[in-house]
Parts: structure tokens; sequence; C-alpha cells
């Protein structure tokens, strides 16, 4: 009995210090005034570019990204496309019949497919890798849609500066007015692309390549060991190597490529799961060397290891919320003043607010925070489940974020290919709402009100998210609709490839 207050506190403590390290960013954001650097001259002569585009069973998508990357404004003579494709679906053979015509008007693109899918995203760019010609490595998921001219504004970054292993553009949303479940992880985004990351930078703190909308210096690749898939977060992973190694890396907000953020909320969670899996991982595999990094200052390295068991909040969270009730029960007295720990609380809101006074010039997207707070909450048990297979076991399956081809508010992805996944029951989500909100009711009836608003508000989020994944089950299920694969739309006049630029 006289431990539980001591864990209590130590896990009040850790927890509250990645809210604290939001407020250090925020705080910092503020004094720095990060931005862009100049955009330098154009190269005397443009470098060799290869485009990865790593695509797994994309049938809603792949059109659209091929038609966006066709027309690249960048000189063909030294632009190549890799369409790396382990798909085993229908996508495939609509991408065929795509490179076939895209090839008769002159466009570099490979239609390239490994004999095994090893390693998953991780083994595909490798693969391209050793097969490609570029100077420079431009990466893409499926549901990204670059501007014209993002190579053109990216690429003299590189030119420019020899230490950069990479460029970070920053990612835009196709769908984020799709939903309050969009809007919400919009700010979530947009928190990390305009302050977190911007910030880590200016102050000579590592920062992440995000998965997409990159551009990597093949030389830094290699140098860093390639491509590896011992982690589900071989971005991050491959990130932390080569910064480890002496590269720096340049996060540009100005420039962005907007995507599809995932319109369920099992999608979200599937994908916030793969990502605590494979920080934790990156910790596991890199934390120690991170922290014997003299060449980064104690400051860098500390931040680099937050960032890396930045989703240790949520077992944190569990954990703290299994322990209530028992120090209730037994009225254990806690040796600490842990009200002052509410000030963490603020750091990230205010990174939101600052996005979003930095992106749009005003704050009205702010009024969705309670929900992306709710959603957090509510994913904490499923992210607990992935942080304990990151600390327990190397790589895992990759489980793909399924993509509909979403734009502006529409939401339709009920009957679409990808909607439909096998059932699941969130015993989870579902248990601890029951838990926090006998805790509150059994709190209220034992005058300790004080404590109930916070255990209604776990309990509401549990409950949203492990009723949304079973309402989003049915809905998928009520209106299934037969799926034919037609070639008329994609070679329909809306998929015509106009002339790319060319001038040197």
């Amino acid at each position: 009995m006289a431990v539980l207050p001591w864990v209590y506190v130590t896990v009040a403590l850790w927890l509250a210090l990645y809210g604290f390290n939001a407020l250090l960013l925020a705080l910092a954001f503020l004094w720095k005034h990060p931005h862009d650097p100049p955009l330098p001259p154009p190269p005397e002569e443009w470098p060799q570019v290869t485009v990865q585009l790593p695509v797994y069973n994309e049938i809603h998508v792949i059109a659209r990204l091929l038609h966006a990357v066709a027309n690249l404004d960048y000189p063909s003579d030294r632009l190549e496309i890799q369409v790396l494709d382990d798909s085993d679906d229908e996508t495939t053979w609509v991408i065929r019949g795509l490179v076939r015509r895209l090839r008769s008007q002159g466009v570099n693109i490979q239609h390239m497919r490994r004999p095994r899918r090893e390693g998953y995203k991780a083994g595909a760019l490798a693969y391209g890798l050793e097969r490609a010609h570029g100077e420079f490595i431009a990466i893409l998921d499926a549901d990204f849609v670059p501007p014209q001219d993002w190579l053109r504004r990216t690429v003299p970054h590189l030119v420019g500066n020899p230490t950069l292993a990479f460029v970070q553009t920053r990612w835009e949303h196709l769908n984020a007015s799709a939903s309050p479940i969009t809007l919400a992880q919009s700010l979530a985004l947009d928190g990390h692309f305009a302050v977190e990351q911007p910030t880590r930078g200016a102050l000579g703190w590592p920062i992440a390549f995000n998965g997409s909308a990159g551009i990597w210096r093949k030389a830094a690749i290699l140098d860093a060991g390639n491509w590896q898939a011992d982690t589900l977060c071989e971005d991050l992973d491959l990130s932390y190597r080569a910064q480890l190694g002496g590269w720096q890396g340049l996060v540009l907000t100005d420039i962005t490529v907007p995507g599809e953020i995932p319109p369920l909320i099992r999608a979200f969670r599937r994908q916030q799961a793969r990502w605590a899996t494979g920080s934790i991982q990156t910790f596991r595999k890199l934390g120690m060397a991170l922290v014997r990094a003299r060449h980064l200052s104690p400051g860098a390295r500390l931040q680099g290891l937050i960032h890396q068991t930045n989703y240790l909040v949520h077992p944190l969270m569990v954990l703290l919320i299994l322990l209530t009730w028992p120090l209730l029960y037994w009225q254990v007295r806690i040796p600490f003043p842990l009200a002052y720990l509410g000030i963490a609380g603020l750091g990230p809101p205010l990174v939101y607010v600052l996005a979003q006074q930095k992106l749009r010039g005003h704050v009205q997207r702010a009024w969705a925070f309670p929900l992306l707070l709710l959603l957090g909450l509510g994913i904490a048990w499923h992210s607990t489940r992935a942080v304990v297979r990151g600390l327990t076991r190397w790589g895992a399956p990759f489980e793909r974020t399924p993509k509909f081809r979403l734009e502006g508010r529409t939401n339709a992805w009920q009957g679409k290919r990808y909607s439909v996944s096998p059932w699941e029951i969130p015993w989870g989500e579902l248990g601890l709402a029951a838990y926090t909100g006998w805790v509150a009711w059994w709190a209220y009836t034992h005058a300790l009100g004080y404590i109930v608003p916070l255990l209604l508000v776990y309990s509401i989020s549990f409950a949203w998210v492990g009723g949304g994944v079973l309402w989003e089950q049915w809905q998928a299920r009520r209106r299934q609709k037969s799926f034919r694969t037609t070639p008329v739309p994609m070679w329909s006049h809306k998929w015509h490839i106009s002339p790319r630029g060319d001038k040197g």
C-alpha cells in the first residue's frame, strides 16, 4: 500500500513531462519565430531525381497520384518515376495500363514488382533504390498530390547544401473539412508540421522525415545504412540514423503537398498504433546511440529521446486511470502537489492554436480541439498495446491505412473497396469506458465530486472510440456494394497528361 502513491506520482510526473515539453516547444516557437530559408538560385544543371511511389492496394487514388507526378515541372530527361507496386488486388492491373499510356507519351516511368513483399514499405523503397539513377530520391505515398513546382522549389535546397540529408515539406489536407474526425486530425498534423518540426530544426534538435512529401539525398540514405525493416517507422529510423551520422534535415513549412486524412476512427486508430510501435522500436534501436552522440548538445539528445518515446503517453494515461479507483477507495494521501502539473496541459492546445494562427491567419478551427482530445484519449488502449509490441518485438505486419479518394467535404467511404475489414469488437475501449464511468459514479456517491468530470471525459472518450469502431463496421457492411474495376474513368479526358515544363 505504501508504494502505491509513489507509483502514481511517478507516472503522473512522467506523463507531465510530455505536456511540459509541448509547452516548451510552443514558447520556443514564439521566441525563435522559425521560418523557411530563402529559395536558393536554380542550379546550373538540374540533377537527376527519382520519384518513388510505394503502393499497396490503392485502387481509389493511384490514377490521381500518377497524373500529378507525371505533370511535375522538371526536366524530363532528368526525372525518373518508380511505381513500387506490392499490390495483390486490381490496383496492379490499373497501374499497368496507366504506366503503358504514360510511357507512350514520353514519361520515364517504371512499374516495379518485387518477387516477395519482404520488409513492406522499407523493403519496397530499398528495392527501388538499388535500381534508381537519381542523385536525389523523392518519396510520395499514394494519397498525396504534389503541386507541379514541388521539385523545382525543393531540389535547390539540397543542391546548395551538401550536408542536407533530406528536405521534408508540409502536409496539407485534401479532406480536412469532411467530418469532425478529419478536422480534429488536421489540427494535430498542423501542430506537428507548423510548430514542432520547424522549432526543433531552428534549435538544432533532431527532426523527422515523415515518410511522404520529402526528398532524400541518395548518398545520405546509403551512408546511414539504407532503408531497414526492423521497425515499423522506417522513416523515423532512417532520419535519426542519418542525423546521428552527421547529416542534417530541413523542414519547409511554406511548401505543401496535400494528402488524405483517414476518415474512419478505426483507420486513424490503426495508423496511430503503427506509428506507436515503430517509434518505440526506433527508441530501442537508437536510444543509446543518441545518448552517446557527442556531436549533439545535451538538449538535442534529450529532445530526441522525448521525440522517440512520445507514444508512451498512452500507456501512462491508462495506468493512471487504473490506479485512480484504488487510491480513492483506500483514501491514499498523495505525497506531492500534483495540482501544479495541470500547467502541462496547456502545452498541446497552445501548439495547435499557434499552428492555426501561423497557417490560416485565424484560430477558427481550434473549436475542434475538444474532439482531438477525446480522440487522443480514446485510442489510448489500442496505442498502449502497440507500445507493448514495440517494446517486445522487432518489425510487425505493416497494416496500411486505407485511402478512398476523399476531397473537400466528401466523406462517402461507405461501400468503397477497403472500407470493410474483419469484424472487431473493441473490448479494451468499451471495458475502460465502463470502468471509468463506474468509478465516476462511485466517486460521486462518496462525495468525491472533484474527480468526476475528469473520469467522465475518459469514459466518453473510450465510449466514442469503441462505439465509433462498431458503428463504422456496421455502416460498411450495410452499405457495401459490388465493386467492379473498369478502365473507362481512368482513360477519360480528366486524366489527360499535359506537357511538363522541360526548361533546363
